[in-house]
């Protein structure tokens, strides 16, 4: 979440998706500005986590699409634009889900 919050993005929660799915243990959505800043923050995130020896399982997605999912098989990270994340509404969809943390 810090390579998130050092890049700017916003709105950065996560979710224990345990009780819910079988899919991971944890979503960690976030918002960039601008395909640029989902971009940066992606570039941020891969590198934080190489730096620490993990490599995403799978990556879907792009920062011109406006929408970026890494999964890391316990946690899946999705960067999205405001409009993609209006769009996707993740947090509706997993509404069910315990929030963990939420930085704005």
């Amino acid at each position: 979440m810090e390579a998130i919050s050092g890049k700017k993005g916003w709105d950065i929660v996560m979710l224990d998706i345990r009780p819910v799915s079988l899919l991971a243990d944890y979503f960690v959505i976030a918002t960039g500005a601008n395909e640029r800043q989902v971009k940066a923050i992606l570039e941020e995130v891969l590198t934080k986590t190489r730096e620490v020896e993990e490599k995403p399982l799978h990556v879907e997605g792009t920062p011109e699409s406006g929408w970026v999912l890494l999964d890391y098989g316990s946690v899946i990270v999705h960067l999205f634009t405001p409009s993609q994340r209006e769009y996707y509404h993740l947090e509706g969809l997993w509404s069910d889900a315990p929030l963990v943390v939420r930085i704005q």
